[in-house]
């Protein structure tokens, strides 16, 4: 079963995106950005991170750069999973090196479909990369 790190200061979210989830993937969730380090430094690799923007302490901008740092985790997909609906912060997103960008709130549909997505996507290069 493909591992999920779901990165969420809110528990509504987390608690919806872990209840929509939880039944396709194993699902770890962190309320912070230094829990979810906390996690990632024990040598948890995730298939996929969804991240969140807004969060005390350590913003997701700050999370991202800390796991795109380590090298194990390099290649790892990060969505960002946030409440911010701004062309400026997509861009920022996409630019960063993000693989899709989540607006909250979100459907069931729309987060299975679009984590399947990003999943799938990733399998496939990977076994194209095996053929090559």
């Amino acid at each position: 079963m493909k591992k999920i790190l779901i990165i969420d200061d809110n528990e509504f979210h987390l608690d919806l995106a872990i209840e929509i989830l939880k039944h396709k993937y194993n699902i770890i969730a962190a309320k912070s950005g230094n829990e979810a380090l906390a996690h990632l430094s024990k040598g948890f690799i995730p298939n996929l991170i969804l991240l969140d923007i807004i969060m005390p302490e350590m913003d997701g901008w700050d999370v991202y750069n800390l796991i795109k740092g380590i090298s194990l985790l390099g290649d790892v997909p990060i969505v960002f999973f946030t409440s911010l609906d701004s062309d400026a912060d997509k861009d920022r997103a996409f630019a960063l090196g993000a693989v899709d960008y989540i607006t909250k709130p979100f459907t069931k549909e729309e987060l299975i479909s679009r984590v399947d997505s990003v999943l799938n996507d990733r399998e496939a290069k990977n076994r194209q990369s095996i053929t090559i």
